[in-house]
């Protein structure tokens, strides 16, 4: 070879072992990062986890909590019943709802002995021996009032699902496991089955406990051919879990959907309690608006319960408490026009004096955006 032609192959030698070295400190300086970000956010899990064990512990100090590491992680996503400030008083207008919800879950909660379905032995093993030949004494009825094992919360969005859920949990004093996607969701391959698990054996651990899947119809919905195998997966776990439960309706799965039709029929099946929770009447929407407006100053003579309410039909509770909060708004602005001078107030925070509400507070064009397209949800049908 020529001296020439060997100072060519030297040279593109060179340049493919030079872009090779770059793609390698390429990859490897991507892989570091990606550690150390890693580690951080262990950092921040680690503290999150130390002071959800902090609030459990202060909640039970008798109580030793022995976690793995995967509860650890979940540990994270526990609410204690101090933690929530919605009663059912704070829910308006689904009194009939709230009654059903205190008989078949509030109540076997917090009172299992009623609820059990303990048999009681009239006779000890060896007298049950000897006497195979009698009949056994019947049991009582309560081994058909055990509590149910999952219950459904549907209707149109904005209706107060998730308040009944927050306020199950704060009424019933249980602890309240609020489950998400991202909480059970792995990169790697059997991480998120053994997430599943660990979501059962806390719940047992923390018992009274409630499980809550909001939007329960995105992570349980009907099962395809095309799902993927890890979702598959997940669901036949999670329904295989929620099967064994053993807490005697001390552990309860709790979800909320607008699309209930969604949801995999053998999912609903675990689901027997379910409530519609409809678009508000005007009953309804009178006892939400005397909730919201509860601490409000109204106005004696320009103020009308009646015409309010005629003007919230078919908005949910969510739209009534925006159309009430822009009402307050408007109150504010009034005041803040004359009496803000050069971004600074006239008058001492005490000294304010903001005029009551008065109706067409409520029915200014600001108020109009909440007056969206209402999503009707049909009936659970299962076949």
């Amino acid at each position: 070879m020529s001296s020439g032609g060997y100072n060519t192959l030297k040279k593109i030698t060179d340049v493919a072992v030079f872009l090779g070295a770059t793609v390698s400190i390429y990859y490897l300086m991507k892989r570091v990062l990606a550690d150390m970000q890693q580690g951080s956010n262990s950092a921040d899990n680690k503290k999150k986890t130390s002071a959800s064990l902090r609030k459990l512990q202060a909640r039970y100090p008798g109580m030793e909590l022995d976690l793995d590491e995967y509860e650890r992680i979940l540990v994270q996503s526990v609410v204690t019943p101090s933690e929530i400030k919605v009663g059912f008083k704070d829910v308006g207008g689904l009194d009939d709802i709230i009654e059903d919800l205190r008989e078949s879950v509030l109540y076997p909660l917090t009172m299992p002995e009623l609820f059990g379905g303990n048999r009681t032995a009239t006779m000890d093993d060896d007298d049950q021996d000897d006497n195979d030949d009698k009949p056994a004494s019947k049991s009582s009825f309560s081994d058909l009032l055990k509590p149910p094992k999952g219950v459904l919360l549907y209707g149109p969005p904005g209706c107060g699902k998730t308040m009944l859920a927050k306020a199950l949990a704060a009424e019933s004093e249980a602890n309240f496991i609020n489950i998400k996607m991202s909480n059970i969701m792995d990169k790697w391959f059997g991480e998120s089955n053994k997430l599943v698990a660990a979501i059962f054996s806390l719940a047992n651990k923390l018992q009274p406990c409630i499980i809550f899947i909001d939007e329960i119809d995105s992570f349980l919905r009907e099962r395809q051919s095309t799902d993927h195998e890890v979702m598959s997966m997940l669901k036949a776990e999670f329904m295989t879990l929620w099967d064994g439960l053993t807490s005697d309706g001390r552990v309860l799965v709790l979800g909320a959907t607008n699309r209930p039709n969604d949801i995999d029929n053998a999912i609903l099946r675990r689901m027997p309690k379910r409530f519609s929770v409809k678009q508000p009447t005007s009953d309804t929407r009178r006892k939400i608006l005397e909730i919201i407006l509860a601490d409000v100053e109204l106005d004696d003579t320009e103020f009308d319960m009646d015409v309010l309410i005629n003007y919230t039909a078919g908005m949910s509770g969510s739209d009534m408490k925006e159309i009430c909060r822009n009402a307050a708004m408007n109150a504010v602005r009034e005041y803040m026009r004359s009496n803000i001078e050069d971004g600074k107030l006239k008058k001492e925070r005490d000294q304010m004096q903001v005029r009551p509400l008065k109706t067409s507070d409520f029915m200014s064009a600001s108020v109009a955006a909440a007056l969206l397209p209402n999503n009707r949800v049909p009936e659970v049908s299962v076949d």
